[in-house]
């Protein structure tokens, strides 16, 4: 009997997009069983292949706008525009993204988020009413004092002389508005909800995967809780759950832009009528590239397998890795590629692997 089978993967980091895991995915499964119904829905919680995912739902298409990276090195950077919605949606990742940046070759202390602020500024001189931003994947852990120092504001210290580097924000003294404010409305997709500062705030959690040592945390929160005093009214920005995503860019985005933050799984499952797809199939199959107990805490293919359950649909996970069996946490059944061959070779054709393995769940 053919099936409904909605097929929506996340990414798998560093090998696949989820747009092409999707596509690996249905090769293999259609292969088995050639008659079943397929849907391809990539799936995005905010981070690296946010601008992708989103654009394909809000329907806007690729521009290209000259900014620099994280290190201040020119590049030209891709976002999205639908000219008649006046939605546009920008991925910080493929702007200030560590995987830009060659390993170990910038200290965070180096780095900021000024470009990705240059291209919120080429949405607004687009016309854009709002502007979706995901923030996950980016290299810095300055808390928006690039972003704001690229829509003209000015950090000065107690001599009226300008800073131009976040690591000396514990001099600053006051800050200069910017002489035009955006006037679009701002929603940024984070990917985690850890608060700014302390012992899980942005620095302490998320700043090692960037290259921050104990040794530097005094330093970096320091800077940022300065900050957080200086502006007015950032005290509950500073709380808010998912102001420390990014190195702090979510309570720059806030305090700066007067952002909204939303999680990006919930932003996604608004603009694609998730829930809605999800009832129309027979079976659900997800996936990412490392499937274990992070999956559950609020990632997009945790929140798949936990909607399939309260639906009662049947949902196959397969992943890169499968830490642990996790049917009790909604997956009927998971597969690793792990079992098929090494993380070497999977990792060396990533999409012929996933679509053996696509298969092999077919025929079970």
């Amino acid at each position: 009997m053919p099936f409904k089978v909605l097929i929506a993967p996340d990414k798998f980091k560093g090998t696949l997009t989820a747009g092409a895991a999707a596509q690996a995915i249905a090769r293999g499964w259609q292969q088995v069983r050639p008659d079943d119904e397929l849907h391809l829905l990539p799936i995005t919680d905010g981070g690296d292949g946010f601008g992708a995912v989103m654009s394909g739902l809000a329907g806007a298409r690729a521009m290209k706008c000259k900014t620099v990276d994280a290190a201040h090195r020119s590049c030209n950077a891709t976002w999205w525009w639908n000219a008649k919605t006046k939605i546009a949606v920008i991925e910080s990742a493929n702007i200030i993204g560590l995987a830009m940046l060659p390993p170990r070759k910038f200290h965070p202390f180096q780095l900021d988020t000024f470009g990705l602020g240059k291209v919120i500024q080429a949405a607004q001189a687009k016309g854009a009413k709002k502007i979706l931003i995901g923030i996950g994947g980016s290299a810095t852990n300055d808390g928006g004092f690039g972003l704001a120092r690229a829509s003209g504001r000015k950090f000065l210290n107690a001599e009226n002389r300008e800073i131009e580097e976040w690591t000396q924000l514990a001099q600053l003294h006051k800050i200069e508005p910017p002489p035009v404010q955006i006037s679009a409305e701002i929603v940024v997709a984070v990917d985690v909800q850890n608060q700014l500062l302390g012992s899980r705030g942005a620095t302490r959690i998320y700043g090692p995967q960037k290259g921050l040592r104990p040794e530097d945390f005094r330093l970096a929160e320091g800077c940022l809780r300065k900050l957080t005093k200086i502006i007015h009214g950032a005290g509950p920005y500073a709380l808010v759950p998912g102001s420390g995503a990014a190195g702090g860019l979510g309570f720059g985005l806030l305090a700066f832009l007067g952002a909204k933050l939303k999680p990006g799984f919930a932003l996604f499952s608004q603009y694609s009528d998730l829930d809605e797809r999800l009832s129309a199939a027979d079976i659900v199959i997800t996936g990412e590239g490392a499937i274990d107990r992070s999956t559950f805490m609020g990632k997009g293919v945790g929140e798949i397998a936990r909607r399939c359950r309260k639906l009662k649909i049947p949902c196959i996970a397969l992943g890169g890795t499968v830490e642990i069996r996790l049917g009790a946490k909604g997956f009927s059944r998971s597969f690793a590629l792990t079992e098929l061959t090494s993380v070497q070779k999977a990792k060396a054709q990533p999409a012929l692997w996933l679509a053996t393995l696509a298969a092999k769940a077919a025929r079970q």
